[in-house]
């Protein structure tokens, strides 16, 4: 079994990854820096779990902090490096891009640089499908990519030469489709959604809801990602991208519906434009992954199911 370090351990990938790769019997190590773009309550409530759980311990350090992620690197030698930090929202990253290029582009810089001088050879990295938005439908891997519709885009881009023009032997990365399921994050749609719909207040619908996304349950995701640091951890080198997604496409509205019958509420709804950090739709050929063995197995009526059940028991909803 490998030492695997994680990078954002505490949040909702790495989370869940980590406790699958210590059931699979991996040394797990890693790190977060409890950042505020969302609540560090839940963060930190994570963390604790994995303590408790697993006898993880998630490490407080900052990528920008080029020395201290150098040490860290150079004392812990894992023999893979599976990177998640980031920070993420791409409509945020509209506001404030200066944290998404600090965080993502310069602390990525800072993390090739430490596993470069500590003879760290096996990557294994998050990138975003909104990378690929503008390409026709579905994506692929193959496709070069357009311009970039919001600064968390491009920086997630950028990561992906980064890591390419590496001199790291093994850089693998994975462009995650939309990912949800119980610990998620607070600012995607099922989590304010589900917030909202409770309290009673309106939640808003952009592009007048017309909008299309391929949900990937996060246990799906943790599937697809243990496929590839397997494969990774067996190869001498490797240069790659992978999609991860459901490769089945949900309707905005459809998914309101699966929410609405699990709280058995009604939502308000705001009919609202299009955000300009959107694109309309998503939707992943995932077949590159599925000759490795993936097989998304969470349709999003029970994804939706396991959120509004984590939620309603750890917010103490009726």
């Amino acid at each position: 079994m490998a030492k695997i370090a994680i990078t954002g351990m505490a949040g909702f990938i790495g989370f869940h990854l980590a406790q699958k790769l210590h059931a699979a019997g991996h040394h797990v190590i890693g790190f977060d820096n409890f950042n505020d773009y969302y609540d560090p309550e839940l963060k930190k409530a994570r963390a604790s779990k994995l303590i408790d759980d697993c006898g993880i311990v998630v490490e407080k350090a900052d990528l920008k902090d080029e020395q201290d992620i150098k040490d860290w690197v150079y004392f812990k030698r894992p023999d893979l490096v599976m990177h998640l930090a980031a920070y993420a929202g791409v409509r945020h990253s509209m506001v404030e891009p200066d944290k998404y290029i600090h965080n993502n582009v310069v602390g990525t810089h800072n993390l090739i640089n430490a596993c470069s001088h500590a003879g760290v050879d096996k990557v294994v990295y998050a990138s975003t499908s909104c990378v690929m938005a503008g390409n026709k439908l579905p994506w692929t891997e193959d496709e070069k990519l357009g311009y970039q519709l919001n600064p968390y885009g491009y920086t997630k881009a950028t990561n992906e030469s980064q890591f390419m023009a590496s001199t790291i032997p093994s850089t693998v990365g994975l462009r995650f489709f939309t990912v949800y399921g119980p610990w998620g994050r607070p600012d995607m749609a099922l989590f304010d959604f589900t917030k909202n719909i409770i309290a009673g207040n309106p939640i808003k619908l952009f592009n007048h809801g017309d909008m299309i996304r391929d949900f990937t349950y996060v246990a799906d995701i943790v599937q697809g990602i243990e496929i590839i640091i397997e494969k990774t951890l067996s190869e001498p080198e490797a240069k790659e991208i992978y999609n991860i997604g459901n490769g089945r496409q949900v309707k905005l509205l459809e998914f309101v519906e699966n929410i609405e019958r699990q709280l058995g509420r009604t939502a308000k709804t705001e009919m609202v434009p299009k955000h300009p950090a959107d694109t309309k739709a998503t939707w992943s050929d995932t077949t590159k992954l599925q000759k490795l063995g993936y097989k998304p197995t969470t349709p999003i009526e029970l994804g939706v199911e396991f959120f509004v059940s984590w939620y309603k028991s750890y917010y103490g909803v009726n």
